[in-house]
């Protein structure tokens, strides 16, 4: 009997796909991707094994389309792996059937309370008799499979190592499993599509041409600029260096963005990276990266991929029933980006939460992370509660994945292992920038003043007092606040600038104030953080409520950035904000700040740099930089794996409240990609993309309220699911400081008054 994969659309089955050939190719692709970093064997019986369960003869009246109980094709393969009498041994069969049961639901926890989520639950149910052609597939030994996950294990980290090998196969699975169930119903529909990148090797001479000839448009007549070519000869000239873990510390406006660019493609050209990966610590910020980039190496080599609209794709088959056979076409047609392209711009978030994600949807790009020049800028900024395993993670990317991460910071590094034990990273000698001590006298352009308590009536009037300056505060309520004040104080060239706005109206924003500054006009700003990193503005003074040390010294980098004006003159001051108290964790880092400054004159020395990383980093210890004890759930005792791939994936946040998007279509530009939701033929992918500079970010909460007072919805929910919410008043998007959420329910209750 010959049995199958994929149903097709002749009755006679001339046009569906064979189980035999999936498998076949499933696991030749998935052995692609392995190979790459030394897990071909393991990811090719991955592939093979993965849909044993459509053996059972009950699928194949699934997919036919008949009534009957939903067949679990997913368990088969593990189930097998696990049995005593194939011989895998038990870490290795563990660990591959958790990618098997998890190549649709996502990975499992070895043990759970959740019955679907665990992978003993799952292997204990009773499994349906196969037909005979499943033994077929298992291999005669594993000593191939025992072997590459043997070499990926370090002895003080199996258990970690042993969980990042296991992703890494996942990843292989996952997307080769994807591409095989798209080509199959491409070639059936008589669709073609070019889903092929080129290569980074191949680009890299044109792109270091093009880096070239950019880099000498800079006019070397001034000395901030001769320093900044001076800080990046010196960087490209270490490119040669081995692959791994590297720093690149330089202070505000010594061109950190560019320099490190130049490295990775310099680096890359050397040792044969994939892909150069840069990430950012927040979505508001990521529009100038992403301009610079391909405007020197061309859009169309760049992807952009944050979380500004996250689609949740299921993988290809779940259901194969012939009524369901267009929602599977649409699944994938829907598939998430697998980080293919050459150069990829994204977030920490959108970066790390996919490396210890479970859904094969976020994890389908991993592999593709392999063999990658990371480049993470901000790198400060990652949270500390989740410090460690991210930390260990980019140490086993280098160790292991070939990957070289490059730490760039203003600041000098916080995560050295000569300071942060345990958990730290092997630094030493691995500085790209020449000299930072001396640098950071070199690039000072600006003073820190403490200002003490400072209401908004206060500072207002420290506003008025100078034509051209801004305050910085912690909230996007307080910014709003001080900015309606500001308004009805009758402050001349006041402007706004928060994530209440959407990314192209912002850029617009930011345009409108570089052109103010240049023409001497009056220039008064108040924003949130969101400035203080990948925005290049220069004010000739500013304010700044209380934060941690790292980002005072961001906003001072945006005081005299391009060192015109006299030192003296040019003052960041600090101040605390009566009623406006920091949240959360900005507060324990506002207050070891605030220590610093007492025993430190100068806030801008690397001494004082130096006491508040000790202070907030190198003294919290292991439970305040791994807060929920994340790397205690991958246990490897050498004869079992007790791996919570799951419970990580739900425990794993960089942002503590989750934000969700609303679309804001005010141009026709936005309405005419807007209205092409309704269009099935669409994919989702591009779609999202092309909303994402038109999308704000609004806590979950607030959007219910929206939709709940007809404020909003989701736009062809049957099509798309809740992926894309459109404001649909647009009263409630105000031109001078952009989505006025918290008016909803008034404006709801105003509008039922006649």
């Amino acid at each position: 009997m010959t049995h199958y994969a994929h149903s097709g659309t002749q009755a006679d089955r001339s046009d569906w796909q064979t189980l035999l050939d999936h498998l076949r190719m499933v696991a030749l692709l998935a052995q692609d991707r392995g190979a790459a970093f030394g897990l071909g064997a393991a990811a090719e019986l991955a592939g093979r094994l993965h849909d044993l369960g459509k053996y059972d003869p009950a699928f194949d009246r699934v997919l036919c389309g008949e009534p009957g109980p939903v067949v679990d094709h997913s368990t088969a393969g593990g189930r097998v792996l696990l049995d005593p009498a194939s011989g895998c041994p038990k870490p290795v069969a563990e660990v591959l059937a958790q990618t098997i049961l998890g190549h649709h639901a996502g990975l499992p926890d070895t043990n759970s309370p959740e019955d679907g989520g665990c992978l003993v639950a799952r292997i204990a149910r009773p499994g349906a008799a196969l037909a005979a052609q499943a033994s077929a597939d298992m291999p005669e030994d594993f000593n191939a499979v025992s072997d590459e996950f043997r070499r990926k294990l370090r002895k003080d980290k199996a258990g970690f190592d042993f969980s990042v090998a296991t992703r890494m196969v996942f990843s292989c699975l996952v997307d080769a499993d994807y591409r095989d169930t798209e080509a199959f119903y491409d070639a059936l529909e008589g669709r073609s599509r070019d889903r092929d990148w080129p290569a980074l090797q191949s680009l890299l001479p044109g792109f270091r041409a093009r880096f070239d000839a950019h880099m000498a448009a800079f006019d070397p007549g001034t000395d901030l600029n001769r320093l900044r070519a001076e800080i990046l000869a010196q960087v490209r000239a270490k490119a040669a260096l081995p692959p791994g873990l590297f720093t690149l510390s330089v202070p505000t406006g010594g061109g950190k963005t560019l320099a490190s660019l130049g490295f990775a493609l310099d680096h890359a050209a050397c040792h044969g990276h994939r892909r150069i990966i840069y990430a950012i610590p927040f979505t508001s910020i990521i529009d100038q990266t992403v301009q610079v980039f391909a405007d020197l190496l061309g859009a169309g080599n760049v992807l952009e991929h944050h979380s500004a609209i996250e689609i949740e794709t299921p993988g290809p088959g779940r259901r194969e029933a012939a009524d369901t056979k267009d929602r599977s076409r649409d699944k994938v047609r829907q598939a998430m980006e697998d980080w293919a392209a050459p150069v990829v711009v994204t977030t920490n978030v959108q970066l790390f939460e996919s490396l210890f994600a479970a859904r094969p949807s976020r994890c389908r790009k991993l592999h593709n992370i392999a063999g990658a020049v990371i480049v993470l800028d901000e790198a400060q900024c990652l949270p500390r509660k989740v410090l460690l395993p991210t930390l260990a993670m980019l140490d086993t990317l280098c160790a292991h994945y070939g990957c070289t991460v490059v730490l760039c910071t203003a600041t000098q590094p916080a995560f050295d292992s000569a300071q942060l034990q345990p958990g730290g990273l092997a630094l030493a000698g691995r500085e790209l920038a020449p000299d930072p001590q001396a640098l950071a006298g070199r690039l000072r352009r600006a003073r820190i003043v403490q200002g003490g308590a400072m209401d908004d009536a206060g500072l207002i009037a420290a506003l008025a007092a100078t034509p051209q300056g801004f305050v910085i505060v912690n909230s996007r309520r307080h910014a709003l606040a001080l900015y309606r004040a500001a308004e009805a104080a009758g402050l001349e060239g006041l402007l706004h600038l928060t994530t209440r706005q959407y990314p192209a109206h912002r850029r617009a924003i930011i345009e409108q104030i570089r052109a103010r500054l240049k023409a001497g006009q009056p220039c008064r700003l108040i924003a949130t953080s969101l400035i203080e990193a990948g925005v290049d503005l220069d004010f000739p003074c500013g304010w700044r409520a209380e934060a941690g040390l790292d980002s005072v010294i961001q906003a001072a980098g945006r005081v005299n950035r391009e060192g015109k004006r006299p030192l003296d003159a040019s003052v960041l001051t600090v101040f605390s904000a009566p009623g406006n108290a920091p949240p959360g964790d900005v507060a324990q880092l506002a207050g070891a700040m605030q220590s610093v400054a007492r025993g430190c004159d100068d806030l801008l020395d690397p001494a004082a740099i130096r006491r508040w990383f000790e202070e907030v980093y190198w003294r919290a210890g292991p439970k305040r930089l791994d807060a929920e004890g994340l790397m205690e759930k991958f246990v490897f005792n050498g004869s079992a794996t007790n791996f919570a791939f799951r419970t990580v994936a739900e425990r794993y946040r960089m942002i503590d409240s989750p934000m969700v998007p609303v679309i804001v279509a005010r141009d026709k530009t936005a309405a005419d990609w807007v209205a092409r939701l309704s269009n099935d033929w669409e994919k989702s992918g591009p779609l999202a993309r092309a909303l994402q500079p038109f999308t704000v970010q609004i806590p979950q909460a607030a959007r219910e309220t929206l939709r709940a007072n007809d404020k909003g919805d989701f736009v062809a929910a049957p099509l798309r699911g809740d992926a894309f919410f459109v404001l649909s008043d647009g009263g409630l998007y105000r031109e001078d400081f952009g989505l006025w959420w918290e008016q909803a329910d008034y404006l709801s209750a105003d509008q039922s008054v006649i």
